[in-house]
């Protein structure tokens, strides 16, 4: 059975905690932290738009990167700063090139379509979406066997907005139509402060300097574990305090959910760990740290790699994927202090 992680980015929220998450996003780009080489480009790309007034919209958009990093964010933001209606949907959510006709022919003049997961769209619905991404025609078939014919609609224009966190899986013709491809970084730590500064004056819950700085260091540079993390702490601040988060508060909250200095939470931990006891310093497979784990290969290299490469802890060869030095002294660290 999968284990849930605290700082897992996809982690599912009950419903409650998912109203609270949405009233933390940002709806502008001034209001939006970081990410300002993304920032500056969208706004360049939405100025020209709306200086030109002559009806076109904006490309579509591609924004690619580990999850957690605000791209769902990002969209909401491009259509508010366009003035336009958001429609959300997601590759798997989209079975049948009949979904996909029904959400396009609903669709309005400027309305900006967001696809989340785009890599997961079925090849005959990607199909359907070429036309639609660069003519704006929806070609669908009507009736079976010989009496069947082909259909062209007209849509409205509209921009297409598609998330993934695995883009070599994108097929490279649906690649090709969008005009706006960027990657979403890791944040800088002082980045992650002043969300969670933000996140806590929504929130209204006070947090001192230090625990704020300690907090954005466990966060592994991304918003959306800082602000789970963040809700965390002040749930024990509540329980076992006054409800302000100080240094203490965050220290020992952060035990408790075994976070430790760099943010690595057990799952983490044991699967360095366990590369590192059973193969030392020869590379390891993808798939037999999946057999180590019990963990599907797609999470590892999703949800796992991602942090621990950019942290230097974890390094991909071409024969395997090998423990650093910094991995296996964060591990002995770990060890020698008792916390493992």
């Amino acid at each position: 059975m999968a284990i849930e992680r605290l700082v897992e980015p996809t982690l599912a929220e009950d419903a409650e905690e998912e109203k609270i998450e949405i009233s933390l996003r940002p709806v502008t780009f001034a209001e939006y932290i970081g990410q300002e080489h993304l920032k500056n480009n969208l706004r360049l790309a939405i100025e020209a738009v709306r200086k030109r007034n002559d009806g076109s919209t904006l490309d579509h958009v591609l924004l690619y990167g580990p999850p957690g990093l605000g791209k769902t964010t990002m969209a909401g933001v491009i259509a508010h700063e366009l003035g336009a209606s958001l429609r959300v949907t997601s590759g798997p959510a989209i079975e049948r090139a009949g979904d996909l006709a029904s959400i396009l022919t609903n669709l309005k003049d400027g309305d900006v379509l967001f696809i989340d997961e785009i890599h997961r769209l079925r090849r005959a619905v990607e199909e359907v979406l070429y036309s639609a991404m660069e003519d704006y025609k929806l070609d669908i078939v009507i009736g079976k066997g010989p009496a069947a014919r082909s259909v062209r609609l007209d849509l409205p224009k509209f921009t297409v907005i598609g998330a993934t966190t695995r883009t070599g899986a994108l097929a490279g013709p649906l690649r090709d139509r969008f005009g706006i491809i960027h990657r979403l970084e890791y944040y800088k730590e002082p980045e992650i402060e002043q969300i969670i500064k933000r996140t806590a004056g929504i929130l209204k819950t006070e947090i001192k300097p230090e625990a704020c700085e300690l907090l954005a260091t466990r966060s592994r540079l991304t918003p959306r574990i800082a602000n789970r993390l963040f809700k965390r702490v002040r749930d024990f601040a509540d329980v076992n305090g006054d409800g302000i988060i100080d240094t203490v508060v965050a220290k020992n909250a952060l035990e408790l959910m075994e976070i430790d200095q760099l943010g690595l939470d057990p799952a983490d931990r044991n699967m360095l760990r366990l590369m590192y006891e059973n193969y030392g310093d020869r590379p390891v497979g993808l798939t037999t740290i999946a057999a180590l784990t019990g963990d599907e290969t797609t999470t590892i290299e999703d949800f796992y790699e991602p942090y621990l490469l950019q942290m230097g802890l974890l390094a991909r060869t071409p024969k395997g994927r090998v423990v650093t030095e910094k991995g296996k002294k964060h591990l002995e660290k770990r060890k020698s202090g008792g916390k493992e």
